[in-house]
């Protein structure tokens, strides 16, 4: 039977409705829940920087494209599968092949939502992941720097940076720029001291390695060995780099990854100096867009072995069925990046295995042959559930009968001690 993708009749446009519904509800719910969890582990940053609610927003809206990244696709496989279960659940499957409608005539619509879902995958794919890490690194390094200024106060020994005395004369108002500083660093080089005199300073941030950098002109610097021996040197400029953790409580922006990374910038990486990480990174971006497309063909013929009321098994089912796709996913990664297995084979054997099982499940719903997973788990339920109600009776009549033969001997003593 052929199918025609391009028009869409009442059955379809109904069923899509219902799948877009199923997909709002889910995706809000887990990009709600995966936030929540990120907010927590974030509450050391939120401590340090003293973030009130709308800038610990915008930090979590920052991170929202990596997680939907993968809530996307998740969210694409429940909305098509609790539809297409509801609608067998219901029994209308059963009334629409009655009619001569068949479940490859209902296929169009799940297939566009999915395409769909494919689009805006691939959209934060290519651009929504480096938008976020990119608004995320540079709200929280200004964040720092901010709070840095604010903390130094003119003409007091400043040692809110851990391993950093700082030390400025005056503070521009108008420009923040620092007059008459004194820096000393015990931390940045092992084994020494480095002091710094300078008539002026300011305070910026190096975005590409998540550091505070201080600008000084015109003066001096001192190394003192702890081993002994000592060195000055005179200069116009000098930048001297702070890592962000030891201002934010451990907390660091590290160099840019390639998980952070826009299109352009993974190809000009990958062209200059290869590596699997970043081969790996290429596949990814394209085979999670891929995903919502096998995930939503497999969750039709999934969906239509539920014939029954037991739609939790299901909603059970149909999760265990994204976590072994995460974890095949999960790794490949490991295998991509350790050069055990090509990139293009880790990131794509997860996707070529449930397109094949989809393919397959839908040949056989077709056919009428798909098998009853309900009825298969309810007898299974059923039969274990049998087993340990046996067990329990064998174990209340055994403790029944121990405590008769107690209750008789006891009673037997009794007896011939009167």
């Amino acid at each position: 039977m052929s199918l025609n993708f391009l028009p869409l009749n009442t059955l379809h446009r109904h069923a899509l409705s219902e799948i877009l519904h199923n997909f709002l509800l889910s995706s809000v719910f887990l990009l709600a829940l995966v936030l929540i969890g990120r907010g927590v582990q974030m509450r050391q940053l939120v401590s340090s920087l003293n973030l009130n609610a709308a800038e610990f927003a915008l930090l979590l809206s920052y991170m929202a494209p990596t997680f939907l990244l993968i809530v996307v696709p998740l969210s694409c496989m429940l909305s098509i599968f609790l539809a297409i279960m509801r609608m067998s659940a219901d029994r209308e499957l059963v009334a629409l092949k009655s009619g001569g409608v068949s479940v490859l005539q209902l296929l169009p619509a799940p297939l566009w939502f999915a395409m769909f879902c494919c689009g805006l995958t691939m959209l934060l794919s290519l651009h929504g992941i480096a938008w976020g890490a990119a608004g995320f690194r540079s709200t929280v390094l200004h964040l720092a720097s901010t709070k840095a200024q604010l903390n130094i106060q003119p003409g007091v020994f400043n040692q809110d940076i851990a391993g950093v005395t700082l030390f400025a004369r005056q503070i521009d108002p108008e420009s923040g720029e620092l007059l008459r500083v004194i820096i000393e660093d015990t931390a940045s080089q092992s084994g020494s001291t480095m002091t710094i005199v300078a008539p002026r300073a300011e305070i910026a941030t190096d975005e590409k390695n998540g550091d505070l950098v201080f600008k000084l002109w015109e003066g001096r610097s001192y190394i003192l060995r702890d081993q002994g021996g000592a060195s000055v040197a005179n200069f116009k400029y000098l930048e001297h780099h702070l890592n962000l953790s030891r201002l934010l409580s451990g907390f660091s922006l590290d160099e840019i990854k390639p998980r952070e990374m826009s299109w352009r910038e993974l190809q000009s990486n990958l062209q200059q100096s290869g590596g699997e990480r970043l081969q790996v990174e290429v596949q990814k971006r394209w085979s999670l867009p891929a995903a919502c497309l096998v995930l939503g063909l497999f969750a039709v013929p999934l969906a239509c072995s539920f014939e029954s009321s037991r739609k939790q098994l299901g909603v059970v089912l149909a999760l265990l069925a994204f976590l072994t796709y995460y974890s095949l996913y999960s790794a490949g990664i490991t295998l991509g990046e350790s050069g055990r297995l090509s990139p293009i084979a880790a990131m794509w054997l997860p996707n070529a295995l449930f397109l094949i099982l989809g393919i397959s499940g839908i040949w056989l719903v077709s056919r009428e042959g798909a098998p009853d997973l309900s009825a298969f788990f309810g007898r299974m339920f059923s039969r274990r559930r049998t087993a340990v109600v046996a067990v329990i009776g064998e174990s209340a009549e055994s403790g029944k009968t121990s405590g008769d033969r107690i209750g008789g001997g006891t009673s037997g003593t009794d007896g011939g001690a009167q």
